[in-house]
């Protein structure tokens, strides 16, 4: 998969080549804000990735933790970007985990549609508010 001109590509690029995010500026949006880390550092939309590199991508509620894998900077399908990173068994669990616990309403309020005083009270007082 990789390609002679894929040695130097841009972090914001494989990002959008593995599909962590739709578009190109998005990805590069996504690493100026602070919600991509190598080593535990903030990184830059130009920084070349290496395989074997670890990155932690936050995406909405998920955050993964990724090891670099393969070099690619055209975007295919998704059998095809996945082969391009491994995530670590850690980061799968603790995903799965979180959406569990979103699934299950960890709030402790459940509502059907739009909640009742009560359950307006109880919102609050779990933000603290």
């Amino acid at each position: 998969m990789s390609d002679k001109n894929d040695d130097k590509v841009r972090l914001d690029k494989w990002l959008w080549a593995a599909r962590f995010y739709k578009t190109r500026s998005l990805a590069k949006e996504a690493i100026e804000g602070g919600k991509v880390h190598c080593r535990g550092e903030r990184c830059k939309p130009g920084k070349e990735p290496r395989i074997g590199d670890e990155y932690v991508i936050r995406t909405g509620f998920e955050e993964r933790t990724v090891v670099v894998c393969e070099l690619s900077m055209v975007r295919r399908g998704a059998p095809e970007a996945q082969a391009l990173y491994r995530e670590s068994e850690e980061s799968i669990s603790r995903r799965e985990e979180a959406a569990a616990q979103r699934k299950a309403g960890a709030l402790g309020v459940q509502t059907d549609g739009r909640p009742n005083k009560k359950q307006r009270r109880q919102l609050l007082g779990l933000r603290g508010d």
